[in-house]
């Protein structure tokens, strides 16, 4: 599995981002695929999650109704549309692959990481 996150930048308060996560080695259609994040000085935190077939979704408390995961299977990608983004949504953004098909926000439960996006908001 080879995780490619892409899709980070430099946007002001109020703008908008999509990050992607795409799978170059191995389909993860049977999968669950999530979102964390680390911001400066603190501790990797999860954003979104998606389940295998797409339907189930659940997201953080920040970032509820500002962002959202989608997947489509058939290109092996995944992605985070991110809205409204505020500086505190400031970090690196890694996507990873559960072991599970069902969705879920424990980090012990994904299997593959990729390397990560930096999205930077300024005020």
């Amino acid at each position: 599995v080879q995780l490619q996150a892409s899709g980070g930048g430099l946007v002001q308060t109020g703008g908008s981002l999509r990050l992607s996560c795409a799978n170059s080695k191995r389909t993860f259609s049977n999968n669950a695929v999530g979102w964390f994040r680390r911001a400066p000085g603190k501790e990797r935190e999860f954003v979104a999650t998606i389940a295998w077939r797409g339907g189930d979704t659940y997201y953080a408390e920040s970032v509820k109704g500002r962002f959202t995961i989608s997947r489509d299977n058939a290109k092996n990608t995944v992605y985070l549309q991110m809205n409204e983004l505020k500086p505190e949504d400031t970090a690196v953004y890694y996507c990873a692959v559960s072991r599970y098909s069902s969705a879920t926000s424990q980090a012990s439960h994904y299997q593959y990481w990729g390397q990560g996006t930096l999205v930077t908001v300024s005020s």
